[in-house]
């Protein structure tokens, strides 16, 4: 079913419930809007730059990221401004001078960084509009943000445009990292920090301890795999993706021992119970005990529930 007409016209169409647009039959304020709403959360680059007359420009961009480790690299985007193309303050200094400061923001910071973003006069010191501290830099000559608890001193070795877009691609020289942040092993610790990424529209993200969560990386072994796992567990009605991308990232299965070993545990004797008695259906019991032990993250005590076939 197509609904162009409803979806606002030439480049919007309907089908099979997905939004499909085209973005070279669209104004690209519209499609910015649609890409800055889907590639969420951003992280923002607070990047402070300074002119060959000295006069410092400070920030925010959310076309950020990092894309190198040897040499590291940060890559950011200040896009020309969308009224009349022209480059933004931050770009004609970086054409002038080559270096930059990029600053990470966190919550403590946010309303600030926000005013910073007002497009005041070219020449205007941002830190002082927005009532930042400059803190001397050691190898680039624009000033760090006291304020951010994490600042990469950098070169910039390239500025790539396409379009209306100038990726400045930057080395960087020296990082400065808040004790405040830092575990017992100087590590960042993530638990203390309380970064900011952008959303689309007003809209920001706080990754701060309530809304973090880990997930372990199957860097170091070779789990069995999505296509291991028996069909009836895959096509589970009560196990999400999320389940199954777990189940299928252990390495081995347990053993049959193991497995009637854990048939003596009280949880699996009430669900033998419950079947005896035809309160449930075993699938149905099982996949929900395990469904409860894998967002407790225990992969194997799931799997030892799984692969239960008591005769009761």
């Amino acid at each position: 079913m197509n609904r162009t007409a409803e979806a606002g016209g030439r480049g919007m169409s309907f089908s099979k419930n997905m939004l499909t647009l085209n973005p070279k039959e669209l104004d690209s304020r519209v499609f910015y809007s649609y890409m800055t709403g889907a590639v969420a959360p951003r992280p923002i680059a607070f990047a402070s730059t300074i002119d060959k007359e000295g006069k410092i420009n400070l920030s925010p961009f959310s076309f950020f990221n990092i894309m190198g480790i040897n040499p590291p690299i940060l890559v950011f985007a200040p896009n020309n401004r969308g009224r009349d193309g022209s480059k933004k303050d931050t770009t004609l200094n970086l054409e002038e001078v080559p270096e930059v400061v990029i600053n990470i923001v966190d919550y403590d910071m946010v309303q600030q960084m926000s005013l910073s973003s007002v497009e005041f006069p070219r020449g205007t010191n941002e830190f002082i509009k927005a009532g930042f501290t400059e803190e001397k830099s050691v190898l680039v000559k624009p000033p760090r943000v006291k304020e951010s608890k994490a600042q990469f001193e950098c070169k910039v070795l390239e500025i790539k445009q396409i379009g209306s877009m100038n990726l400045a691609i930057c080395e960087v020289l020296m990082a400065h990292i808040s004790e405040s942040i830092l575990d017992e092993n100087q590590k960042i610790d993530q638990t203390k920090t309380d970064w900011v990424a952008r959303m689309g529209g007003d809209w920001y993200a706080r990754a701060n301890r309530e809304a973090m969560f880990e997930v372990e990386k199957p860097i170091t072994k070779i789990g069995i795999g999505y296509d291991a796992i028996p069909e009836k567990i895959r096509l589970s009605k009560i196990l999400t993706g999320n389940h199954l991308g777990q189940l299928g990232n252990i390495e081995n299965l347990p053993t049959q021992a193991e497995i009637e070993a854990y048939r003596a545990m009280p949880t699996m004797q009430n669900i033998i119970e419950q079947v005896m008695y035809g309160c449930a259906f075993l699938d149905n019991l099982l996949h929900a005990e395990a469904a409860r032990l894998l967002n407790e993250n225990k992969v194997k005590e799931a799997w030892l529930v799984l692969l239960q076939n008591p005769h009761p």
